[in-house]
Parts: C-alpha cells; structure tokens; sequence
C-alpha cells in the first residue's frame, strides 16, 4: 500500500501542481508505474473544480461560477494539457512532415493554430458547462459534468499512450519515463479508475459520454499514427483535453434529450 501511495503522489506530482510529500521518492522506472494513476489525478482535479463550481455557485451567476471553477482546475493543472492542445494544434495545422510537426510542437511560442484552437476549445467548454447549469436541462449538472469527464478524459489519454509507441528520441528522461506501455494491473487500474465515475450518470447517459471519449480516442490515435507513427507529450495532452470537451458536449445532448 505505501509503494502504491507513493506511485499515486509521483502521479499527481507530475501532471499537477499540488505539492507532495517530500518522502515520496522519484526514479524514471517509478514515473512509469505511476502512469496508471493518470485517471484517478482526474478525481482529484474534477472534484476540486467541481467543489469549486458548487461554492461559487451560491454566490454567483451559473456562468461565472463555471468560468472561476475552470479557472481553478487549469490553476491546479498548470495549464498542462491546455499547452500540449495548444502545441499540437500548431504541430498538426502546420506542419507537413513528422519532422516539420516535432519541431513546431517543441517550440515554446504559440502560432495561430494553438491560439485560436485553444480559445475555441475553451469557449467551447466553458459554453457546454454554463447549459449543463441551465434548470431547464435535465440530467448531469456542472458538478456530475466535471466528476465524470477529468478521470474519463484522462482515461482516453492513457489509452493512447499504451498503445501507441512515443516518437520522440531527444526528450528528456522524466518525458520518457512515462512513455511505455502499462503492466496489465496497471492498465486495468487505469481503466477502473477512468469508467467508476460513470456510475454518478443513468446509464443512457453515460454511455453516451463513454462513447464519445472512445470516439476521440480512437480518432486521435489514428490520426498521430498516420501522420507521426505514434504520440508525443503534447498529444496527449490533446487528447485529454479533446476527450473532456467531447464528453461534455455528449452529457449536453444527452440531458437535452432526456428534457
């Protein structure tokens, strides 16, 4: 239980901002392993930022409130996967070779890709989140909304990245460390972790959220592989991010339906 503890806050060192106890120890093989956590670092981030939304909502317009608690989740994160979108948005809008797309994604400015991708993207969220708060929809709320798609989404990232082979040769180890594939226990931890959440939704709509992260999954993977021979840090992170957006825009359909 304490090698898994510790595998858990490696995690949540590594795709978050929050500090960890300094007894947890780091090495690449560890960084590995804790991939398996990526999904359940998902429960930490979409229970704060739904946490968030709840308290702002007493106080504040439904719109507000979604925007301060998105806010708080990017705060928590870093931006991380926000900047990998970004980056691949560039990589892939303008690059023609896999060469040509590495070296645009490695670089640290943002082009006309990332920014209008990125400020599409989370206008697109934050618009989903504000009609999930709306009273005349029925079903997943703004809380349920991001419970379910932080760990799910980050499920669909983790797919990725165990069956896809990493493209890049020149990253730095503690990059590397994380691009393998998962142990079967590993791999069936992460999928566990990603799916519980679903449990929150009636079934009819979490499969229609469940679907539409496989849909973006199995899309971006065929397309990194078609256009890369596999994935990058930054297309994980699109993933991740993609897959969220897909999932709230499915809980939308699904809650409009349902009214």
């Amino acid at each position: 239980m304490r090698d898994q503890l510790e595998l858990f806050f490696t995690a949540l060192g590594f795709f978050t901002r929050l500090p960890v106890p300094a007894w947890v120890p780091w090495s690449s093989e560890r960084m590995h392993h804790a991939a398996r956590y990526f999904a359940l670092v998902g429960w930490v981030v979409g229970g704060a930022g739904a946490l968030g939304y709840l308290a702002l909502a007493w106080l504040l317009p439904p719109a507000v409130a979604v925007v301060l608690s998105m806010a708080l989740t990017i705060r928590l994160t870093g931006a991380f996967h926000e900047d990998g979108f970004a980056d691949s948005c560039d990589g892939l809008g303008g690059g023609w070779d896999k060469a040509q797309i590495l070296a645009i994604m490695k670089d640290s400015r943002i082009g006309s890709y990332g920014t209008i991708g990125m400020v599409l993207m989370l206008l697109a969220k934050a618009a989903a989140l504000v009609e999930l708060a709306s009273p005349a929809v029925q079903g997943a709320g703004v809380a349920l909304a991001l419970l379910v798609a932080h760990p799910l989404s980050r499920l669909a990232a983790t797919v990725v990245l165990h069956r896809l082979p990493y493209v890049r040769a020149d990253d730095s180890a503690k990059s590397v460390a994380v691009a393998r594939p998962l142990a079967p226990a590993g791999l069936a931890l992460a999928v566990a972790s990603g799916l519980l959440p679903l449990l929150l939704l009636p079934p009819a709509t979490a499969l229609c959220a469940l679907l539409a992260a496989a849909a973006v999954t199995t899309w971006s993977a065929r397309l990194f592989q078609r256009r890369l021979g596999g994935y990058t840090g930054d297309l994980l992170g699109a993933t991740q991010q993609a897959s969220e957006l897909a999932i709230y825009l499915a809980l939308l359909a699904a809650s409009r339906l349902a009214s």
